[in-house]
């Protein structure tokens, strides 16, 4: 019998996990390409003989998404799989209708299918949206198992930007990481924050080999589920996000229903700054598709740094890259932050240059605030300019990272620091201890 051909769309995450975990040893069927979308700079490369394994000893070609009809008709595909997160559930069938229409299968594979396994206990957080507060969260929950005296070893949902055959794993401890690894600001913006509270974290492509070299050295597992993916680790307590300022986006997304639908604990957030009617939207879903999940409300604090250097000033407001742009929110904490302390936010939009405006040009929501974006060192000096370019005082900073340490201008840059508080449920102390426990 000819093998299945396969052709796995991807954003170079979830698409790389499931080819590792159902197709890389799999005889019987044949992974023609991968297909890349919603991170530049992806498609036209390979994923590499060291990662694909012997059966394909030349690596995969990694196509652009935007070919799918040709690359199903010209290379026979049988079955899509579709592997990335964050897509509206319309888009999705929208690809099942174009894969069926061209003669293609098209399969989602299950959470169980796609998770590793491990006896060290594991916490997953995840989300139903980019941009609800999961870093934050991740950082509340692992300062409840510090306060235990117990050794935190986070696995960051993957984020391969670079040279997939050294990404296979990466350990970051210290700030000198993320130069050796030539992270992206988003990458930066993900792993820093636990290097300041002083843990481990492991990201790259191959998540067998990263969970077994983070076992040697975790009392605790966090799964940090970036992109609202479902957990690649089976998790013992599994805790969904969902966003009050997008009601009813948690039954809208995948994978992100998936994550509404089977976390054992969905944790409201923002509820400071978000309406009763929103809140009680999302709340009534969570009863209604989750009704054995424990439900949770936290605010979101919002601190700027140092207030009196952007008092009475014209700022420029950046935030958190994927939060405001396939995250689909036009706003984040900066944005809050401006608001509540009057300040003038200059607009960007006259200073925009190269992939900046391309960003801007594609994701239409994008108003007045930019967004942290550094996918390559060309990008990060696109970013330099226009700032530099925009006509402000002072740069209000609301990425989870220190930003100066990437980028160079001639402003001074404040930042926004954002943090969770729990405001009613049982407290989510008692279930991380309980789960550490056992």
């Amino acid at each position: 019998m000819a093998k299945e051909r396969v052709l796995i769309l991807g954003a170079a995450g979830k698409d790389f996990h499931v080819f590792n975990m159902i197709y890389r040893q799999n005889s019987d069927v044949e992974v023609v390409a991968f297909t890349a979308t919603q991170i530049m700079g992806i498609a036209g490369r390979k994923y590499p003989p060291v990662l694909s394994g012997e059966l394909y000893p030349n690596g995969i070609d990694i196509l652009d998404e935007k070919d799918l009809v040709s690359i199903i008709r010209e290379k026979k595909i049988d079955t899509c799989v579709f592997a990335y997160s964050d897509v509206r559930h319309e888009e999705v069938m929208n690809l099942a209708s174009l894969a069926n229409a061209n003669g293609a299968d098209f399969k989602l594979h299950s959470m169980d299918k796609t998770m590793l396994k491990t006896d060290k206990p594991v916490i997953s957080i995840t989300a139903v949206r980019t941009g609800v507060g999961k870093s934050q969260t991740s950082r509340y929950v692992t300062d409840i198992l510090k306060k235990e005296g117990l050794k935190v070893v986070a696995l960051r949902h993957p984020m391969p930007y670079g040279d997939l055959s050294k990404q296979v794993s990466q350990r970051f401890a210290e700030y000198a990481d993320l130069d050796k690894h030539e992270c992206t600001i988003e990458e930066r913006e993900e792993y820093e924050p636990y290097i300041d509270q002083g843990f481990v974290i492991y990201a790259g492509v191959d998540y067998e080999k990263i969970l077994r070299q983070a076992e040697t050295e975790a009392d605790v597992i966090i799964w940090d589920g970036g992109n609202n993916d479902t957990p690649f680790v089976k998790p013992d307590l599994h805790i969904t996000l969902a966003d009050p300022h997008r009601p009813g986006h948690e039954l809208m997304y995948h994978p992100g229903e998936t994550n509404f639908r089977s976390a054992s604990v969905i944790i409201i957030n923002k509820v400071d700054s978000a309406s009763e009617e929103n809140i009680k939207t999302v709340y009534d879903n969570a009863v209604k598709v989750n009704p054995e999940a424990v439900i949770l409300k936290t605010n979101s604090i919002v601190t700027v740094e140092d207030v009196e250097a952007v008092k009475g000033k014209k700022v420029l407001v950046i935030e958190d890259g994927p939060t405001i742009t396939h995250g689909s929110m036009a706003f984040g904490a900066g944005m809050v932050a401006a608001e509540r302390l009057g300040l003038e936010v200059v607009d960007p939009k006259p200073a925009l240059v190269g992939t900046i405006k391309a960003a801007f040009d594609k994701y239409t929501q994008l108003d007045m605030a930019l967004p942290a974006l550094g996918y390559s060192a060309e990008q990060i000096q696109e970013m330099n300019e226009v700032i530099e370019n925009v006509d402000c005082d002072v740069v209000l900073s609301a990425t989870p990272i220190d930003i100066t340490r990437v980028l160079k201008v001639n402003k001074p840059i404040v930042r926004v620091k954002y943090a969770s508080e729990e405001v009613e449920g049982t407290p989510l102390a008692d279930m991380v201890k309980k789960v550490v426990g056992k």
